[in-house]
């Protein structure tokens, strides 16, 4: 008598939906259509001067949204970065141009105007973490706090006084050329490639997306959450830091009323854009680049169609809403 042999069935075969690939590649789609419109309504968009005021323009947004990834794919939020970039702005002037310490050489402001801004905001990014893990406030309560006084930080220590200025040594950072490129432009490149790194290579990386994708399971693991919480909140605020001396040293002055003016949310809809979760537990470094050059592209070939500036705010609201959406559907496909 023939025995029956139990064969197993086959796997289910996934079926990947237009939905679920938008939600996965959509910015990319999103960014070869902008710019096959920007070769279309602009002519000059593929000369270097126009691509130079792109890249300068974006590198900002990018370097902000790097440290907001992080902070996102944790569950979290930081709304005060660009009042961290108003500090950072206010603080590094009054330093290369001595006055609020004396300098024995100018080298030494210009070194101090370097550092001394950004672990300012490292140290108020800190503040960010612990009021969220040693108080367990919503973080988008808590960075609230920051994005109300820090820029009356910045407005108090100039007196909301514009700083101009002229120092080529500083300017660097936003004026120079390296290769043809604006300096900005390349240390974005190689910030973009140290935080893909990190998350991909390292174990703060992969403790980052356990936080974010859930939080217990992580603690009970023996992830130290709060620590984690804390040290992207640093490294978000050193973002903002960095991203505001890029700022004043582009526009030659600093301006504690206009610096970083809505940077929070270029940097949240560039990570969001990008594919990085709104809900944590994901982190998508080059999506955020990505992200960020769509919001630029977007606003770029609105002004050059002549539409108003505001307009470009409800389109990133659109792509804001559209890319959480995306998501979702992505989710459930």
């Amino acid at each position: 008598m023939l025995e029956r042999v139990a064969v197993p069935a086959a796997p289910p075969v996934r079926r990947v939906t237009v939905t679920a690939l938008l939600a996965r590649h959509g910015a990319v789609v999103a960014l070869a259509a902008l710019i096959l419109l920007a070769l279309v309504a602009t002519p000059n968009f593929l000369s270097m001067r126009t691509l130079n005021v792109n890249l300068t323009q974006v590198a900002g947004i990018v370097i902000v949204a790097l440290g907001m990834t992080l902070v996102v794919a944790t569950g979290g939020i930081d709304l005060s970065v660009g009042s961290l970039m108003a500090i950072a702005g206010a603080l590094a002037p009054m330093l290369f141009l001595g006055r609020l310490v004396p300098l024995p050489a100018p080298w030494v402001g210009v070194a101090l105007a370097l550092t001394v801004p950004v672990l300012v905001t490292g140290a108020f990014g800190w503040f960010n973490g612990w009021l969220v893990t040693r108080y367990r406030i919503q973080p988008i309560v808590a960075t609230l706090v920051l994005l109300i006084a820090g820029r009356g930080i910045a407005q108090v220590v100039t007196n909301g006084n514009l700083q101009a200025f002229r120092n080529p040594a500083f300017q660097v950072i936003g004026l120079g050329r390296l290769l043809g490129l604006p300096v900005q432009v390349w240390l974005m490149a190689a910030l973009v490639l140290l935080f893909a790194w990190a998350m991909r290579r390292t174990l703060f990386g992969r403790q980052i997306l356990a936080v974010g994708g859930n939080e217990r399971a992580a603690r009970l693991a023996g992830v130290p959450v709060s620590r984690v919480k804390r040290r992207v909140y640093v490294i978000s605020g050193l973002c903002a830091g960095v991203a505001g001396l890029v700022v004043i040293a582009i526009n030659s002055a600093a301006d504690a009323n206009l610096v970083g003016l809505g940077m929070e949310l270029d940097a949240i809809a560039a990570v969001a854009v990008g594919g990085t979760a709104l809900s944590g537990g994901r982190a998508r470094i080059g999506g955020t680049l990505v992200g960020a050059l769509v919001i630029q592209m977007v606003r770029y070939i609105l002004l050059a169609l002549g539409v108003p500036d505001a307009a470009a705010l409800v389109a990133k609201a659109g792509l804001i809403i559209g890319a959480v959406w995306l998501q979702r559907q992505g989710r459930v496909a």
